[in-house]
């Protein structure tokens, strides 16, 4: 059985957030505006999406 994947794309810039929503966004792997990764759909990645969520859009993969 394949485990989910979620498609996270950030859409806004992180300048002048506050530095729990950045070092978020960073733990995410995503740097520039546009950039998409691909990561399990689990709890962990959840609440870090919950975190920055203003700030990403997410599908699934």
């Amino acid at each position: 059985m394949a485990d989910k994947m979620l498609k996270i794309t950030l859409v806004k810039s992180t300048s002048g957030r506050l530095a729990k929503q950045q070092k978020t966004v960073e733990a995410l792997g995503l740097r520039k505006i546009g950039q998409t990764v691909v990561k399990k759909d689990n709890e962990c990645t959840r609440g870090m999406i919950f975190v920055v969520k203003h700030l990403v859009e997410v599908s699934e993969a």
